[in-house]
């Protein structure tokens, strides 16, 4: 038997309120285009009645979403509030993956967001390119802090306390040849990223394995995260691979830290 048909005023049997989709068209129909307008552009516009459009902006003017100076229109800065709101219901990796996702598109490398957990990282956020070989690891793995990229970008925007403390707990292990495993040495080295806000790891935690990583800093400026892209030796020089990646990690890093600085999923982290 075929289903009955909606009433009207629905979408698929969901009750519609049609005041409130007016005002929403009315708040969309202020764009850069239409910064502000009267009363008869906002009707022709949106397709209403003066009388219907006339009513839904003194609603709006009422509730502070816009303003008016006795002829035309305008949205007012409450209007953000909705936009905020919606960052502050985001979680972590609902915030980091769209731009670790874009971020992959351009450089065609794995990339990730870690948090610090001594004595590791662990992967927030992990987003890989369409290849046939990819670099392992989801979110929750964790990998060694001291031989990886963003462990060490944390690490020395932790402080000198949390690194004494860390040094002391354990001798730096050893997983390749070219692992720095002196605590005088992995010092210099954390003195280096902090100066030049960024750290790039080749092939100490495994051999054909290059990281490069920046910090996620959240309101007051303090690293709690790092973003990372991970790459093959085989295919770049690490001076290319820094060439090539660390603008767009910038640019991702300054996207996630700024939303995250507005959302409650950065509160679990910054």
């Amino acid at each position: 038997m075929a289903s009955p048909p909606a009433p009207r005023g629905t979408t698929d049997g969901v009750e519609r309120l049609e005041q409130l989709e007016r005002a929403m068209a009315v708040l969309e129909a202020f764009d850069r285009d239409h910064p502000a307008m009267t009363l008869s552009e906002v009707a022709e516009l949106t397709g209403m009645t003066r009388a219907a459009a006339r009513r839904i902006l003194l609603t709006l003017r009422s509730l502070g979403h816009l303003k008016s100076d006795g002829r035309e229109f305008s949205l007012t800065p409450k209007v953000l509030d909705l936009g905020w709101n919606y960052f502050a219901s985001l979680g972590v990796d609902e915030v980091a993956r769209p731009v670790l996702a874009d971020l992959v598109k351009q450089i065609n490398e794995s990339c990730s967001m870690s948090t610090l957990d001594l004595p590791d990282v662990v992967y927030v956020a992990r987003v890989h390119p369409q290849r046939v070989m990819t670099m392992g690891g989801g979110v929750g793995s964790r990998l060694p802090a001291s031989a990886t990229a963003a462990g060490r970008v944390m690490l020395a925007a932790a402080g000198d306390t949390v690194l004494q403390e860390f040094l002391a707990s354990r001798p730096l292990q050893q997983y390749t040849p070219r692992t720095i495993t002196d605590p005088a040495r992995f010092r210099a080295v954390l003195d280096t990223v902090r100066d030049q806000g960024y750290c790039l790891v080749d092939q100490e935690l495994e051999i054909g394995l290059l990281a490069l990583s920046v910090p996620i800093t959240g309101r007051d400026g303090r690293t709690s995260a790092a973003v990372s892209v991970s790459s093959s030796a085989a295919r770049m020089t690490p001076a290319h691979f820094r060439r090539e990646c660390l603008p767009p990690l910038r640019e991702a890093a300054s996207q996630i830290s700024a939303v995250l600085s507005l959302s409650s999923a950065g509160s679990t982290i910054i």
